[in-house]
């Protein structure tokens, strides 16, 4: 398998051997967050058009198809139409945090990017309890959304804070049950380790039926976290015109829009590497030659495909079902993901403690 930690220590080796350790240091900081940011800047153009074109599929129609070839740059049409709009702030409105918001939402995507392996030995921070960081960074999302709700001085804005409040910290009980499955189970929080524990077999088939229960739960809770359908009643346009951020246009729209799709990603690669070995090529114990073979595939694409085919099937999600009222979203989380995730916790602990995994 391809290893990047040769390239990242010839270049740590040749910034010390240039500058002094501390502007060593700060000059590897400067190129980790230029290439976080083009990663961001990448897959948001590729998601919308990634959305544009599987629900255009799904519903038997072309989607974008005029801008460069087969609608490809119909994104980049978009980023630009956003650079150059006006942004309106409006007259009654807390102008500090409501131009905040935004960026503490992008703030808080960009954290969750460092603990994520994106192929063999690339990770941007290897942290012992990486498992546990992007469940704590992940909360501070909501936080934007009731400030942007707040500080927008409408009411519609408000009521979908408000409901993304409530959606994001209930859904977030489930999700974490379902990451505390693949802990007990590994023994270890640090995202490398649970990726290497995959080496003979990927989670989702060696841990038994309660790691796939553990996976379905977790795909539903993600779905409801990101506020994507259909579980979007945050920005219901049906009753809410777009519920949080009805007030915000240009960049500052553009800014909630990208992060929303950096936090689909994050939460698909999070999935990847708990439940489908990240990016640990399919290995079947005691098949040398099978595995053998596996590895030829470089591990960025394994994490990658992975990732993408999560992805599609939250767009399916939100093609395919029509959307829940704030009832039925709340009662689905408290009256049976919730129950069902304890009861799968405590099964995952009785396999793991008697060694019945794979």
């Amino acid at each position: 398998m391809i290893s990047f930690s040769d390239i990242a220590t010839q270049i740590d080796s040749w910034l010390n051997a240039q500058f002094d350790p501390t502007i060593a240091l700060l000059i590897e900081g400067v190129i980790i967050g230029v290439a976080a940011i083009g990663l961001f800047a990448g897959l948001g153009l590729v998601l919308v058009i990634m959305e544009r074109k599987v629900s255009a599929w799904m519903q038997i129609r072309l989607g974008p198809n005029r801008v460069g070839p087969k609608g490809l740059l119909q994104s980049l049409a978009d980023t630009v139409k956003l650079l150059v709009k006006e942004g309106l702030t409006p007259s009654g409105s807390d102008k500090f945090l409501f131009n905040l918001a935004p960026f503490i939402a992008m703030i808080a995507a960009m954290l969750l990017l460092a603990p994520i392996g994106f192929a063999r030995n690339l990770y941007i921070w290897d942290l012992n309890i990486g498992v546990l960081y992007v469940a704590a960074i992940s909360s501070i999302s909501v936080i934007s959304v009731l400030m942007a709700g707040w500080s927008s001085n409408n009411k519609y804005s408000l009521l979908g804070a408000m409901r993304s409040g409530a959606q994001i910290v209930s859904y977030e009980l489930s999700a974490g049950l379902s990451i505390l499955t693949i802990v007990v189970l590994t023994g270890s929080l640090r995202v490398s380790d649970i990726i290497m524990a995959q080496e003979n077999g990927w989670w989702i088939f060696k841990g038994h039926i309660p790691v796939i229960i553990a996976f379905i739960i977790f795909l539903i809770a993600a779905t409801a976290e990101t506020n994507r359908a259909p579980f979007d009643l945050a920005e219901a346009e049906s009753e809410l015109t777009a519920g949080f951020h009805t007030e915000y246009s240009g960049m500052k729209f553009a800014l909630f829009f990208l992060a929303e799709y950096i936090n689909v990603f994050i939460v698909c690669a999070m999935g990847a590497t708990l439940f489908l070995g990240g990016w640990m090529p399919f290995h079947i114990g005691g098949w040398t030659g099978f595995n053998t073979i596996m590895d030829y595939i470089p591990s960025s694409i394994w994490f990658f495909g992975k990732t993408f085919f999560l992805i599609f099937v939250m767009m399916w999600f939100r093609w395919t079902f029509p959307r829940l009222r704030i009832d039925q979203l709340l009662n689905l989380e408290w009256k049976y993901l919730l129950p069902i995730g304890m009861v799968n916790i405590l099964l995952v602990t009785l396999i793991a403690i008697m060694g019945w995994h794979f």
